[in-house]
């Protein structure tokens, strides 16, 4: 037994207050200088050397669509001006990449409707503020996308700083198990948020939320499935969605190398949930491109049918490499990528989808790190290009909640509350920082462009 006892919160909130001294809230504000010789298009390039040659022309081209694609795929420059920044002590669990696009809604276990982070494949640990400037930066850029000025901007990033703030000190007050299973779902937003919403707004986000049903989601098994002369196969639709029967390019894994990741990634799941997998039998697999910042990393879907053909059940399997706080920070990890990517969302997401896992593949001379989770789980996007300014400081605000709850699960909520303090100096510090980097992913944009324009980059076809 211990001898003596954890802090109490306001002895944490002391500690958290001593941070000042080192790191000043004022600092937070601050973009940190490249080196003269940091090139971004550069750094994107050398990313690029370690995934899928045949998708990196997709990869740039899905980044120039606007300057928010380009800032869901800019993961690795942040975090590399980041690590160059006044920084605090105060680790906790990161996304990684918290923009506002890599929150949603989805179905928890209990298939209640939730707003949670639902992206991890950057996560490690770093320092909580980290994230809190890649969400805050992510609001400026997509309000100025949207045609907001500047003061437009500014608010709805000291908007979300806010929320932050106020949601972890109400964290650190409260009891390690409340904050634990704290999840915010469709009834809970009146009571957690009920200050910042008023009924109007909570019926205008209805409206731009365009989440599955179990029929939607059915509907959209539907459209990736043809029936065949063996059964319910895949459908291609290259180069978004192909058969790994159709596939040409070299270096993915095969249908066998699938199946038996499939076998043996069970062993991470609880006893329960290996007896409903088992269920379910694969019968075909397919290489998926998702997202912006994935692009060019292997990605599959893998097609199981359970009681028969109108049973399907999708998997997905994804490639998991080096987060790019790992790169940025020259950090080595003894544990396997894919296995990170697990750890890091059970411990920041209230409600993680029950058949997330991992295995780790020796493919010839290589061996590959992947993690296994549902595709699809009646999951909902929020229309961005809908969002006027009332309505992207309320999902701010929704994101900084989930944001502080997340952080708060790993026990530093009262360290970062003392550190942030009462008054709005952090507040202003972050919405500072967000409309500087607003500046420079611009800048960073334009780079790439013309980039594509002189023949650096190829973009696709």
């Amino acid at each position: 037994m211990a001898t003596t006892g954890p802090l109490t919160p306001e002895e944490s909130k002391i500690r958290g207050r001593a941070q000042r001294e080192a790191s000043p809230r004022g600092a937070m504000a601050k973009v940190s200088e490249r080196p003269a010789d940091y090139d971004p298009v550069a750094r994107l390039i050398w990313q690029g050397e370690t995934r899928q040659s045949d998708l990196l022309g997709l990869r740039y081209s899905r980044m120039l669509a606007d300057p928010l694609s380009f800032y869901r795929g800019n993961a690795l420059l942040m975090a590399e001006d980041l690590v160059r920044g006044t920084s605090t002590s105060l680790e906790v669990q990161l996304c990684g990449d918290a923009h506002l696009s890599n929150f949603n809604m989805f179905s928890s276990p209990e298939r209640h409707l939730v707003f949670d982070v639902n992206d991890f494949d950057e996560t490690d640990p770093g320092p909580f503020e980290w994230d809190l400037k890649r969400l805050v930066a992510s609001l400026a850029v997509a309000s100025s996308h949207l045609g907001h000025d500047n003061a437009q901007q500014e608010r709805i990033a000291r908007a979300a700083a806010e929320e932050y703030r106020l949601s972890i000190r109400r964290f650190a007050g409260e009891d390690r198990l409340a904050t634990w299973y704290a999840a915010l779902d469709i009834d809970a937003v009146m009571a957690d948020l009920g200050g910042f919403f008023t009924v109007n707004a909570i019926h205008r986000i209805d409206h731009v939320v365009a989440y599955a049903s179990g029929r939607d989601t059915r509907k959209a098994y539907a459209r990736m499935i043809v029936d065949g002369k063996d059964g319910p196969r895949i459908v291609a639709k290259p180069p978004l969605l192909v058969p790994l029967s159709q596939l040409d390019e070299s270096g993915y894994l095969t249908t066998p190398d699938l199946e038996r990741l499939i076998t043996s990634y069970v062993r991470t799941l609880s006893s329960d949930r290996q007896v409903l997998l088992s269920q379910f039998t694969p019968v075909d697999a397919a290489r998926k491109v998702v997202g912006v910042g994935s692009v060019g990393t292997e990605c599959y879907v893998v097609l199981l049918v359970g009681r028969d053909e109108f049973d399907p059940f999708f998997l997905q399997v994804k490639q998991a490499g080096a987060s790019v706080i790992a790169t940025a920070t020259s950090r080595k990890s003894t544990t396997p990528a894919g296995e990170r990517v697990v750890q890091g969302q059970r411990l920041m997401q209230a409600t993680p989808d029950v058949f997330l896992g991992w295995h780790t593949v020796k493919k010839g001379d290589s061996t590959r790190h992947y993690y296994v989770r549902q595709l699809y789980d009646n999951k909902a996007a929020i229309a961005i290009d809908q969002l006027d300014e009332s309505l992207l400081v309320t999902y701010g605000r929704i994101c900084a909640w989930s944001l502080a709850r997340a952080h708060a699960r790993g026990g530093r909520g009262a360290e970062i509350a003392g550190y942030l303090g009462k008054s709005d100096v952090a507040d202003e510090a972050f919405a500072a920082f967000a409309m500087a980097y607003r500046d420079r992913v611009l800048s960073d944009y334009k780079a790439l462009q013309s980039a594509a324009k002189d023949g650096r980059i190829t973009l696709a076809t």
